[in-house]
């Protein structure tokens, strides 16, 4: 059996440069194994829509579902802080986009 490489262009942090990220500057993609991509908000329809948009983004951009641990609801009662803390924990090597990398390294 034969070992190939897959070439990957990264970000500092690991992710592909393009990953679609989420739209409010409230909401991040954090650093960690199953990466949360957190979502945060004092209204939580309005942070869980935002999270289905980014979903549907980034899927649409993988080509193929995300693959998705958990999500999480947590709360931050901190004055100044949003509410709603809702993360999705991600499979960091599909937000590094290795599935992509795959596809196209067998279209080669």
């Amino acid at each position: 059996m034969t070992e190939q490489t897959i070439q990957l262009e990264l970000d500092d942090s690991g992710l592909s440069p393009a990953l679609p990220v989420p739209s409010n500057p409230r909401d991040q993609v954090q650093d960690v194994p199953y990466r949360p991509v957190g979502f945060r908000d004092d209204d939580l329809p309005t942070a869980l829509e935002r999270c289905a948009t980014w979903l549907r983004q980034a899927q649409e951009w993988l080509g193929e579902p995300v693959d998705v641990l958990a999500v999480h609801l947590d709360y931050d009662d901190r004055k100044g802080s949003p509410y709603y803390d809702v993360k999705l924990l991600c499979n960091e090597e599909d937000l590094a986009g290795v599935p992509i990398a795959m596809r196209n390294q067998k279209e080669d």
